[in-house]
């Protein structure tokens, strides 16, 4: 029998939902995309949902209640903009331990009304419980799309090109300094943490933000996206998804990932191949889409989108190609749980 870390995230949820039907008229997408499509009878809505648990996926010791707030709601309604939609509440549940005072969720709660008011979203309700298990977060995304603007995992096709906004690894370096100084304060003692020279990579990892311009820009350049994903799991493993949605393939290239300077100097402190771990890092909330072949002038004239690879026809064939040739098969290496 295989384990849950064998599965990985997208392995798990296919496996629990195989022999889920669809019962209701309303209900108009399949389980695996960025955000569930319900038929309102005009605009069609898309409804999302994510949830972060202390220790997990964050610590409290390095990451501020009003950021650890505000990347809740970020997390929750870039799968929206993940299908070309427009978010536009948000509900909030929060489990908290009696170790929580009334200032720390007031801190919270300011982060999450500056996410709000940053991406013009409402806080339309949610819940409030105790938990015996550290702080736990859920927060649900309403958003909606005309029909025939809605993006999904599933519409790649062969030759399309694979496009990113951005650029990757910044977040998972961020998030090794702040570990590396977690463990040197829990030996060492250490008061003051040195973060100089790494504020790009921290911000990336502790308050994340989304490209919404680039979104806006595809819409005022004419491209509507064959198939799109926001970059959570990992630049390789959401790569992957998308191609077996779409029953596809890919190539893409080691030279033109892009990865900032102050990504690559870090990794280099930390002896990781800078591409590495922006292939498998995660927590970027960057934009990959593919596009038309034929749209490839229009999607070079916008700023920070970068033309990566393409899809091919050959399912299950991932692969990353190298400048001397050589040829790496790509591997969805984010999220697993604990065995």
């Amino acid at each position: 029998m295989r384990s849950i870390s064998q599965l990985g995230k997208f392995g798990l949820i296919a496996h629990l939902t195989e022999n889920i039907r669809k019962g209701n008229k309303s209900t108009i997408s399949d389980i695996g995309d960025d955000s569930a499509i319900i038929d309102s009878g005009g605009q069609q809505v898309l409804v999302s949902t994510d949830l972060i648990l202390e220790g997990i996926h964050f610590s409290l010791v390095y990451t501020p209640l009003k950021h650890l707030g505000y990347k809740a709601v970020l997390r929750a309604v870039s799968d929206i903009w993940a299908m070309n939609g427009k978010p536009e509440q948000i509900l909030v549940s929060v489990g908290m331990g009696s170790r929580f005072r009334l200032e720390n969720i007031e801190e919270l709660y300011e982060g999450i009304k500056l996410a709000c008011d940053k991406y013009k979203v409402d806080l339309a309700g949610g819940d409030m419980t105790s938990s015996f298990t550290g702080l736990t977060i859920g927060v649900t995304a309403v958003g909606s799309a005309p029909k025939d603007s809605i993006v999904k995992r599933s519409g790649a096709a062969v030759n399309d090109l694979i496009c990113v906004s951005g650029n990757f690894g910044a977040a998972y370096l961020g998030l090794q300094i702040l570990e590396r100084e977690k463990k040197m304060f829990e030996k060492e003692k250490v008061a003051e943490p040195d973060f100089s020279g790494y504020e790009y990579l921290i911000g990336r990892q502790l308050k994340p933000e989304f490209p919404v311009s680039v979104l806006e820009e595809l819409e005022r350049a004419g491209i509507r996206p064959s198939s799109m994903i926001d970059v959570t799991e990992g630049l390789a493993s959401d790569l992957i998804s998308i191609c077996k949605h779409s029953s596809a393939g890919c190539t893409i290239y080691y030279s033109r990932i892009p990865v900032d300077y102050e990504t690559a100097k870090a990794a280099e402190e930390f002896n990781i191949d800078p591409v590495t771990a922006a292939l498998n890092g995660g927590e970027d909330y960057e934009l990959l889409f593919t596009i038309p072949v034929a749209m490839h002038d229009r999607v070079s004239g916008i700023k920070d989108v970068s033309v990566i690879g393409h899809i091919s026809g050959e399912a299950g064939s991932y692969i990353l190609a190298g400048d001397d040739g050589s040829e790496i098969r790509l591997k969805a290496q984010g999220w697993n749980t604990a065995e």
